[in-house]
């Protein structure tokens, strides 16, 4: 039965994220139940990506990430796949009818982490795109459930907030990126003499993120809001401690928000979600 690949395909990316990520998890698990397999599929399936540039050594990456992309528009043409990860991903693309240029455009920014090491600021706003911001469009695919005007309306801080995810992740990974794989994803930073003036730049901009993002949280319906801030907490946490640092311990530790911090912040999101002050 189709149906019961289906559930295992949806279980499969569901310990994907939870074995990646406890933030995520904790965020989809606040969400209303009907949204939690679309998120887990969307989420395993960047995931496995960003695995494959990311981890995977030793492989040939370039022919992984291209067999991985060739599954991906067969799953989504056919509606099915062997790959679990891959089909339970073709079901929240052909359910919710995520547009193919929303895939085209995060597979087109794993493929620059295979070839690209630097950017300029053309081509960090454009793996930003693909890499985090296209990332927040497909669950607002989800949590808008089709309705188009409200879609149009919160596109742009469903954008900002992926951006400012996916920017804290480079302040965070700043010393993997560029010692283990190599890369400066910030434009015109130089990571060997890292300053505290080009740290505070880019937390500048970061603010500038979070705060549009916000504006788009509290205008979520209330099935999602609670997850969304969730995440959108646990992040502007893991920020604060970030900027509390130096840019030397920046490069020179991955800084990290403890469990039971988490399990904190969501105690106190749930009480001002509960209480309408989001």
């Amino acid at each position: 039965m189709k149906e019961l690949f289906d559930r295992i395909s949806i279980a499969s990316s569901t310990i994907v994220t939870r074995t990646y990520s406890t933030s995520f998890s904790l965020g989809i698990r606040c969400l209303h139940k009907k949204f939690h397999n679309a998120i887990y599929s969307i989420y395993g399936f960047v995931r496995l990506a960003d695995e494959i540039v990311d981890s995977f050594h030793g492989y040939d990456k370039a022919v992984l990430l291209a067999d991985f992309k060739e599954g991906t528009y067969k799953a989504i043409a056919q509606g099915i796949s062997l790959n679990p990860i891959l089909n339970s991903f073709q079901l929240v693309v052909n359910e919710y009818g995520i547009e193919q240029e929303l895939t085209d455009c995060f597979l087109a920014s794993m493929e620059m982490d295979l070839k690209q090491t630097a950017h300029c600021a053309d081509s960090y706003d454009t793996y930003i795109l693909g890499s985090a911001e296209v990332v927040g469009l497909m669950c607002l695919r989800v949590f808008t459930e089709n309705n188009r005007e409200m879609y149009e309306q919160l596109k742009p801080s469903a954008r900002k907030l992926g951006a400012a995810f996916q920017k804290v992740n480079f302040l965070r990974d700043l010393k993997n990126d560029y010692e283990v794989l190599g890369r400066v994803y910030f434009p015109q930073v130089d990571l060997s003499v890292f300053s505290e003036k080009e740290k505070k730049e880019i937390e500048q901009d970061i603010e500038e993120d979070f705060a549009a993002a916000l504006a788009g949280i509290r205008q979520l319906p209330r099935s999602s809001r609670f997850g969304v801030y969730v995440a959108y907490i646990y992040y502007r946490n893991l920020f604060n401690k970030i900027k509390s640092v130096s840019s030397v311990r920046v490069m020179s530790e991955r800084i990290r928000i403890p469990n039971a911090r988490k399990l904190s912040l969501l105690a106190g999101s749930y009480v001002k979600h509960s209480l309408r002050m989001i």
